[in-house]
């Protein structure tokens, strides 16, 4: 089952819709690089390029529980 959540992405209100399960796991991104849900999706949308951000979200995920820490290694400051 899809969860939604929305946020506003420069400027515009936009919502995600992804399982709980790769929720659970980019709120613990969240939590590590010491972001709110909005920065998350914020810093994911900066940096997904063409990609959908749905897709971004679940690449990141995946990333994330293969022990890739990179996403907020980087650029720790924004």
């Amino acid at each position: 089952m899809l969860k939604k959540r929305s946020v506003s992405l420069s400027g515009h209100a936009t919502s995600v819709a992804l399982e709980a399960e790769f929720w659970a796991v980019l709120d613990a991104v969240a939590a590590a690089g010491g972001l709110s849900h909005a920065g998350l999706m914020k810093r994911i949308d900066e940096r997904r390029g063409r990609t959908p951000l749905a897709s971004a979200c679940r690449l990141l995920a995946l990333s994330w529980t293969g022990g890739d820490r990179s996403f907020i290694e980087q650029d720790s400051t924004d």
